[in-house]
């Protein structure tokens, strides 16, 4: 894939910046399944199922919200993001969530940073181990330099893109 490929769909996609950028440095399979995959098609498929991808927006990011404070604070059943999705409900989803962030708020910056590692996460599945992990320490650096907004910017992004591949 060249950069002029990616540079086309990153502004197709109005990536934030980090997403774009990770993008570019992250090349993963889900990157190359997403720039094959045409503006008619992402349009069919908003319209078509745009109830069904609204409803699974907000699930999507407790998920990965979810997922990642479980990892960074070692608890949980260590469940994937799509199992998440799929085997509980939201409440539950937003109960663990809650009981996971010990106090902090889900609009928190904790729990925004959590997002994005989640997503990113999910992201970079395919990849192995090693190169999971070198990915992830380039998207905590990314988060860390970011504004709050650009972060905001991001997670909406990932996450809408995450709601897509499951429609799928």
């Amino acid at each position: 894939m060249t950069f002029k490929t990616v540079r086309q769909k990153i502004s197709f996609a109005h990536h934030s910046i980090i997403y774009g950028l990770l993008a570019v440095t992250l090349s993963s399979p889900i990157y190359a399944e997403q720039n094959e995959i045409s503006d008619e098609m992402n349009q069919w498929l908003k319209s078509r199922f745009s109830a069904q991808h609204e409803a699974l927006i907000p699930i999507v990011a407790v998920a990965d919200m979810l997922y990642s404070c479980q990892q960074e604070k070692g608890i949980g059943q260590n469940i994937a993001i799509k199992n998440l999705i799929t085997t509980l409900d939201k409440n539950t989803l937003a109960e663990q969530l809650i009981t996971c962030l010990a106090g902090a708020s889900p609009k928190s910056d904790i729990a925004l940073n959590y997002g994005l590692k989640g997503c990113f996460h999910e992201q970079l599945a395919e990849l192995s181990a090693v190169e999971q992990q070198q990915k992830m320490r380039l998207v905590t650096k990314a988060i860390a330099a970011l504004s709050r907004n650009e972060r905001q910017k991001s997670f909406t992004q990932c996450v809408t893109e995450q709601a897509i591949h499951y429609l799928r």
